[in-house]
């Protein structure tokens, strides 16, 4: 093979890897240490508080708004009341809204990153994460539909 073909399959290779989804029962993630504009993975053992995020089909998430200071790492324990899949991931509201557009166009698309839990029916997952700037950050559910149908919450980041 030449070096054009061997670039477009580390290519394939890399954009395929990008979009594996994890469930629940993911490990990876866990271990990764990720850098956004909202924060970073955090370290479980520092972890100062945990917040109970629940998550229902009426398409909501309880709470709706958290509040946290700058540096705080934060144990979410995400429940999942309903009887479909549900997800939270944290982000800014640009990025919840271009990667639910990205889900409605490639619903079977799959995604696995540290600020993300993916949860079945009835099940838990935790999201450990450390919120580094201050400013204000959202949660959603990008299953197809439920973003649109107002599952998002808001994380208020004080100095």
């Amino acid at each position: 093979m030449n070096s054009a073909t061997w670039l477009a399959l580390a290519a394939a290779l890399v954009a395929s890897t990008a979009l594996a989804h994890g469930d629940s029962r993911s490990q990876n993630k866990k271990a990764e240490m990720k850098s956004t504009e909202f924060g970073q993975t955090g370290d479980p053992r520092k972890a100062t508080r945990t917040v109970k995020v629940d998550m229902s089909d009426a398409m909501r998430f309880t709470p709706a708004e958290i509040s946290v200071k700058r540096g705080e790492t934060v144990r979410f324990v995400v429940a999942n009341s309903g009887r479909q899949m549900h997800e939270m991931v944290l982000g800014t509201m640009k990025e919840l809204k271009e990667h639910a557009e990205l889900m409605r166009k490639h619903p079977g698309m799959e995604h696995d990153e540290p600020y993300m839990a993916h949860v079945e029916p009835g099940k838990k997952a935790e999201i450990v994460w450390q919120f580094t700037k201050a400013g204000e950050f959202h949660y959603g559910c990008l299953i197809p539909g439920h973003f649109e149908a107002g599952m998002v919450g808001k994380v208020r980041v004080m100095r």
